[in-house]
C-alpha cells in the first residue's frame, strides 16, 4: 500500500469517526498488518478524540480487607486509585514529570521558597453541591499533620503555619523547599470538606473528584459514578468506573482474557508475552520510579550491625533476579531508592555485584561464627515475583554461608501486618517524583514509612540542606552523597528498578502520552481514559 493510500485511509477514517476496531478491520482488509494498523490509529486524531459512555472495570492489585477511605491510612495501589477517583490535591504531576495546578489555579513563592500562596479554582464544588473554600483545604491538610497515623505526615512537618487569605491557602515552612508544589500533589493530600469542628468527613468519601461513590466494599469493591458537575473540561469520560480488588495475578490475568475486566495492573510478566499475542488485549509498559525492596529493621538484631547488612546486599544475585521475576522489564537495583527516571540518580556509584567473598568478608567482620541464620517475609502482595525473589536469594546466599528463611506470609493484610513490622520482609515502592519526596517519606529519621528505622546523623543534615539549595550543581552533589550513604550503610536493598506492566483492552484507549509517576497513569486512569468503542 503506497504512502499517499495510507493517508488518504487515515483521513478517511477520522473523517467517518471510526472506532479502533473499525479501523484495524478496514486496514486489515486494505492488507495492512495489525501492528501497523494499530501504529497508524494511535497516531491519528481519532485516538486523541475521547468519547464518553460505558462502565470501566478496573482489576488491581493491593486490595485488602483493612482498607478504609481515610486518604491518611492509604498504602497501596487499590485505595491510591480510589482517592484519585473521588478526590483532587491541589497539584498534578503530568505525564513528563511536570507539575501544574489541580484545585490550585495558580501558586506563587518567596525568594527563599519558605512562604508558598496556592490560589484556589473557583466553580469547584464537591460532590453534595458544596462550593471549595480555603477552609476545606486546611482541614484536609490538617489531617495529616498533628497527632496523625497519616503516611504523609513527614512532608508537612516543616509546615509552621497555614492558613487562609480570601481563597488563597497560605503555607509557611520552617526552610525553604523548591519542591513543595511537588509535595502537593501526593494521593494522600485528597481535598475534603471541612465539618464544623474543623476537621473532615473522611468516612462520606465526599470529594471534588470525576466521579461520586456508589459502592465500596474494602478490599473487594469500589463503584463511582461519573460527577456531572466534574470541574475538570475534558476529563471523567466514563460513566461508571468499578474498582475490583484481585490480588492473584493469574486471576486478574483470566478476568481480562474472559472480559470480565477491561484492565489490568501488575502483568504476571512470566507470560506477559503471551498475553500480547491476544489481539483483543494491548500490553503497554512505562519506565518511572517503582523499585522493588527488601527493608531491614536496623534496630532489630542482627540487622542492626552494618555488616550483616552489607553481607546481605553482596549475597542476592541481582542479575539472576532481574531475568527470573522481571524478565527483562526493568534494571538491576543498586541498594538506593532514587531510580534512573529521577533528576538527581547517582551515575557514579558502581553496580553492586553478587560476592561471596565479599559476603563472606563482612560476615567474620560481624563476629558471626559458623553461618548466619535469617528469615525473610515474602508475599506477592508485596509484588509481582517477590516469593519467587526471596527463594533466589535465599540459593545465592547459601554459597555466602547464609541460610535465609524464607516465610510466605498472607497477602491479606500484608502492609499491616507484615511490612515494618516484621525484622525482614520483602516490599515495593512506587518511588517519587523527587529525591526529597521519596528521602523524607522512607529515609529520614522519623519519616512516616522509614521501614527500616534507620537514623543517620549526615544523612538527615544533607536532606534539609539539599531540600533548600537552589544552585543545582549543589544539590546534586548532596543528593549524590545521600545515595552513597543509602548504598553502603541504609538498612534497605534494592533488588530491582521495575517498569509499569499492565494490560487493557482494546477498547481502551488512553491516549499518546500515560504517566510514570505512579501506575495506571499516574493514578490518572479512570479520569484520563476512554472507550473508543
Amino acid at each position: 500500500m503506497k504512502k499517499e493510500d495510507i493517508s488518504r485511509f487515515v483521513a478517511d477514517a477520522e473523517k467517518r469517526g471510526w472506532s479502533r476496531r473499525d479501523f484495524i478491520r478496514n486496514a486489515a482488509r486494505l492488507g495492512l498488518a495489525a501492528p501497523v494498523a494499530v501504529s497508524l490509529f494511535g497516531a491519528s486524531a481519532l485516538a486523541a478524540t475521547p468519547r464518553s459512555g460505558g462502565r470501566f472495570r478496573h482489576g488491581m492489585s493491593g486490595a485488602s480487607t483493612t482498607d478504609t477511605l481515610d486518604p491518611a491510612l492509604t498504602t497501596d495501589f487499590h485505595m491510591q486509585q480510589v482517592n484519585n477517583i473521588v478526590g483532587n490535591a491541589l497539584t498534578e504531576v503530568t505525564h513528563d514529570s511536570q507539575v501544574i495546578g489541580e484545585l490550585a489555579e495558580s501558586w506563587e513563592s518567596s525568594p527563599d521558597a519558605k512562604v508558598w500562596r496556592f490560589k484556589l479554582r473557583g466553580g469547584v464544588e464537591f460532590h453534595d453541591g458544596r462550593p471549595l473554600k480555603a477552609k476545606d483545604v486546611i482541614a484536609s491538610i490538617n489531617h495529616h499533620r498533628g497527632e496523625t497515623q497519616s503516611g504523609a505526615k513527614s512532608y508537612l512537618n516543616p509546615v509552621t503555619d497555614l492558613r487562609a487569605d480570601g481563597n488563597t491557602v497560605v503555607f509557611t515552612l520552617e526552610s525553604g523547599n523548591a519542591d513543595f508544589p511537588f509535595i502537593l500533589s501526593d494521593y494522600h493530600y485528597r481535598i475534603m470538606p471541612a465539618t464544623e469542628s474543623g476537621g473532615v468527613d473522611w468516612s462520606s468519601g465526599n470529594g471534588t473528584g470525576p466521579f461520586v461513590i456508589r459502592e465500596y466494599e474494602p478490599g473487594v469493591r469500589f463503584v463511582g459514578a461519573r460527577n456531572p458537575n466534574y470541574w475538570k473540561s475534558g476529563r471523567g469520560h466514563f460513566d461508571e468506573v468499578e474498582l475490583l480488588g484481585i490480588n492473584d495475578t493469574t486471576a486478574r490475568t483470566n478476568a481480562l482474557v474472559s472480559d470480565e475486566i477491561d484492565a489490568m495492573n501488575r502483568c504476571d510478566l512470566k507470560t506477559a508475552h503471551l498475553l500480547a499475542r491476544n489481539k483483543s488485549l494491548r500490553v503497554l509498559e512505562t519506565t518511572g520510579t517503582q523499585h522493588y525492596t527488601a527493608p531491614m529493621l536496623v534496630d532489630t538484631p542482627p540487622f542492626d550491625n552494618n555488616d550483616i547488612r552489607l553481607a546481605l546486599k553482596y549475597a542476592v544475585n541481582r542479575q539472576e533476579v532481574l531475568d527470573k521475576v522481571l524478565f527483562g522489564h526493568g534494571l538491576r537495583g543498586n541498594d538506593i531508592p532514587i531510580t534512573p527516571a529521577n533528576t538527581y540518580f547517582n551515575t557514579d556509584l558502581p553496580q553492586r555485584e553478587y560476592d561471596p567473598e565479599r559476603a563472606k568478608h563482612h560476615l567474620k567482620k560481624a563476629g558471626v561464627d559458623g553461618r548466619l541464620k535469617v528469615k525473610l517475609s515474602a508475599a506477592d502482595a508485596a509484588f509481582s515475583g517477590a516469593v519467587d525473589a526471596a527463594i533466589l536469594w535465599q540459593q545465592s546466599a547459601k554459597a555466602c554461608g547464609i541460610d535465609i528463611d524464607v516465610v510466605r506470609e498472607p497477602s491479606d493484610g500484608y502492609w499491616d501486618n507484615i511490612w515494618r513490622v516484621k525484622p525482614w520482609c520483602m516490599c515495593f515502592w512506587s518511588g517519587r517524583v523527587t529525591e526529597d519526596l521519596m528521602f523524607t517519606v522512607a529515609y529520614a529519621a522519623g519519616g512516616d514509612w522509614n521501614d527500616s528505622r534507620w537514623k543517620h546523623k549526615r544523612f538527615n543534615e544533607l536532606l534539609v540542606a539539599a531540600r533548600s539549595e537552589l544552585d543545582t550543581k549543589k544539590r546534586r552533589e548532596m543528593y549524590y552523597e545521600m545515595q552513597d550513604l543509602c548504598h553502603n550503610e541504609g538498612g534497605v536493598p534494592t533488588l530491582l528498578y521495575a517498569n509499569y506492566v499492565f494490560a487493557n483492552n482494546n477498547r481502551v484507549e488512553t491516549g499518546p502520552n500515560i504517566a510514570s509517576n505512579w501506575p495506571a497513569d499516574g493514578h490518572k486512569s479512570a479520569e484520563r481514559w476512554w472507550f473508543g468503542a
